[in-house]
């Protein structure tokens, strides 16, 4: 009787002794899931504000400080009115009358520094110029390019497709680089006073000739003798008058 009291009484302490070490556990993993619950909008948030803290701040783009290239052009602390039209900006009074002086009012374009008569610094200034477009200007006013596939001695004289550009202290209306059509004028370094003494003392044998590069004409009076003399004084005068000249096409020099 008092055996069977025992068992029932250690039967009763093993099932609430495992009853409270099922309870522990469960506990234990309810609070596990709270924290990390609760951890994760923690640990969201965090990283949200770290990102947010780690961007890199965002600034605004320096100016560029590069120089113009007219500046080579301008020459610093100088006269205004003396700039090349390169540094300056003016405005363009087309109402003018051609061949008149006129004045126009400037101003310099920037980086370009510049003084008055009195040394003072300016930035408006007036220029005074002669109404004209710079095609019409003056050939020693501009410079052209040279063309050496056209024949200077030929009748009618040839004439040429040229690039002009005004030069930089001369002002004028329009553009100032321009097309214009221009007599071959180039030499190729043959001089007229060798040409016509070749002529005159050895123009019998075709010296003129061979030095004016006409290889077959000089052939040509070398075997003939000058042609028996008529030749030689027939080329002694076109030398002389300038109609037959180097076989490039050049001028004399």
């Amino acid at each position: 009787m008092a055996a069977g009291w025992v068992l029932r009484a250690l039967r009763g302490l093993c099932g609430a002794a495992l009853f409270l070490s099922q309870l522990s556990v469960l506990s234990g993993r309810a609070g596990s899931l709270m924290t990390t619950k609760l951890s994760q909008p923690q640990s969201t948030l965090a990283k949200s504000l770290t990102s947010t803290s780690t961007n890199t701040p965002y600034f605004k783009a320096a100016e560029s400080t590069e120089i113009p290239p007219y500046i080579i052009k301008c020459p610093s602390n100088g006269l205004c009115s003396r700039l090349p039209p390169d540094c300056m900006t003016c405005n363009t009074n087309y109402s003018c009358i051609y061949g008149k002086p006129a004045t126009f009012d400037c101003k310099v374009k920037p980086h370009v520094h510049c003084v008055d008569e009195n040394n003072h610094e300016q930035e408006n200034f007036t220029i005074n110029m002669t109404c004209q477009f710079c095609w019409q200007l003056a050939t020693s006013d501009y410079v052209c390019t040279n063309s050496t596939n056209c024949m200077t001695v030929s009748c009618p004289r040839q004439r040429y497709n040229a690039t002009c550009t005004v030069r930089d202290h001369i002002h004028c209306l329009g553009n100032r680089v321009f097309p214009k059509m221009l007599y071959c004028n180039w030499t190729g370094g043959y001089k007229w006073s060798t040409a016509l003494a070749l002529s005159i003392t050895l123009g019998g044998f075709g010296a003129d000739r061979f030095y004016l590069g006409q290889w077959r004409e000089g052939l040509g009076k070398l075997f003939s003798f000058g042609g028996l003399g008529i030749w030689t004084l027939i080329d002694v005068l076109l030398i002389g008058v300038g109609y037959v000249g180097p076989a490039d096409g050049s001028l004399y020099i």
